[in-house]
């Protein structure tokens, strides 16, 4: 009798890849045989709008060259459409591209302080707040407190008291100054335009 060889995770076929621990990729859609209702409802271009069985709702599919795809899975019964599904996959896809070219990214920019700062480095960083909030980026400003000088919180707080004030025409305070560790923090959002 002749001897197998020995292959961690049962015997293979000949050329079939090993795919211990790869993971599988799962279809996000149920489609044509996967689906497992016995009735759906139907919608599309292509069909009249109303619920069949599995079966029939599989031959029209079948005449017309395309594929059953369930988009609804949740509903009662499971809503279909027939489509290419590559071509279904393709418009999802450009869809969610859409989507998320159209969301706003909000950007923070950080503008750090120390409690003793002096005129000329103040006027300096009010002007790029400015110029951040004109953009439409949130300004997160901080005096972060070193040290001993957790003892100034009372002038770290009207230095950023201050900053709020010098941005009024441009931004609105979103949060009033806070102290987290050793940082105080006062966020201000650009007004719209």
């Amino acid at each position: 009798m002749e001897k197998k060889p020995f292959h961690p995770g049962g015997p293979r076929r000949p050329n079939a890849p090993f795919r211990r621990g790869m993971p599988v990729k799962q279809e996000p859609y149920a489609i044509n045989e996967r689906i497992r209702a016995r009735e759906v409802r139907l919608v599309g271009d292509n069909v009249e709008t109303g619920i069949y069985s599995i079966q029939e709702a599989m031959k029209i599919a079948d005449g017309l060259g395309l594929d059953l795809i369930e988009i609804s899975p949740t509903a009662e019964p499971p809503v279909c459409k027939i489509l290419d599904y590559q071509k279904f996959l393709y418009q999802q896809k450009k869809r969610q591209k859409e989507q998320k070219a159209k969301a706003t990214k909000v950007v923070v920019k950080e503008i750090r302080f120390g409690p003793q700062t002096d005129d000329h480095d103040y006027n300096f960083k009010l002007k790029h707040a400015i110029g951040f909030l004109n953009e439409g980026a949130k300004v997160k400003a901080y005096v972060f407190f070193k040290g001993r000088s957790i003892l100034f919180k009372e002038q770290g707080e009207v230095l950023l008291l201050r900053f709020a004030n010098d941005l009024e025409e441009y931004g609105k305070v979103e949060q009033m100054p806070q102290l987290e560790g050793k940082r105080m923090i006062i966020m201000i959002t650009p007004k719209k335009k």
